[in-house]
């Protein structure tokens, strides 16, 4: 096959892919959790290898849940502008606290401007039982996570603010990290369940990574 065949198939295979597909896809940033960093992200990044989808997987120091969820949003934003400017459109996924510091970045660091979809992965939207009895000048960012919280009651009150990004909600109803799982849902955009039978395997088990990668690939 010469070079002018190579490309010819290389084309057609491109147009050939089915419909929701990205011919060039955006970046997409993937924010880990508490008691995580970004190797948690190792096998949904192998899935999405041969995608020519430049990834994002910036490392959040959380300190065990000692900084403030704010903070850590701020840390990703100045990342997020290092390396993709201010205008560049991205897609971006949080798991579990990372669906919260998403959101934060989104909805009060002006992120919304510039992102197309946002996809929650197992996130404490509603808070989480698992957190209500952590004290917050000990863990304010665990604290944070708690239902009713302040942060969550401000991050609710505006909604409007991610009005025009496409929203997709993971949860198990298994989940015994985020309870009741069944509430790890934005209230808006699609909220679909996962058939895996814990946290961690909202974003490793390979039911969940096919779902999820269905997703990413879409316009």
């Amino acid at each position: 096959m010469d070079l002018l065949e190579l490309f010819l198939s290389k084309d057609i295979a491109t147009q050939l892919l089915p419909d929701g597909m990205s011919r060039s896809p955006r970046p997409l940033i993937l924010v880990h959790g508490l008691w995580d960093n970004p190797n948690v992200f190792s096998d949904l990044v192998r899935k999405l290898e041969g995608y020519d989808m430049p990834l994002m997987t910036p490392h959040l120091p959380h300190r065990l849940g000692r900084v403030p969820l704010k903070r850590l949003a701020q840390n990703l934003n100045v990342q997020i502008i290092e390396r993709w400017g201010i205008e560049t459109c991205v897609d971006i996924l949080g798991f579990s606290m990372g669906g919260l510091i998403s959101r934060i970045w989104l909805q009060q660091l002006g992120g919304s401007r510039r992102t197309h979809r946002f996809i929650s992965v197992g996130c404490p939207h509603r808070g989480t039982y698992t957190a209500q009895l952590v004290p917050s000048w000990l863990l304010p960012g665990v604290a944070d996570m708690k239902r009713g919280s302040p942060l969550i009651s401000e991050l609710d009150n505006d909604l409007l603010s991610i009005g025009d990004v496409t929203c997709s909600s993971f949860f198990s109803y298994w989940d015994l990290m985020v309870i009741p799982g069944w509430e790890a849902v934005l209230p808006m955009g699609e909220q679909r369940p996962l058939s895996v039978r814990s946290h961690r395997n909202l974003i490793s088990h390979p039911v969940a990574l096919d779902t999820l990668v269905n997703v990413i690939l879409q316009r």
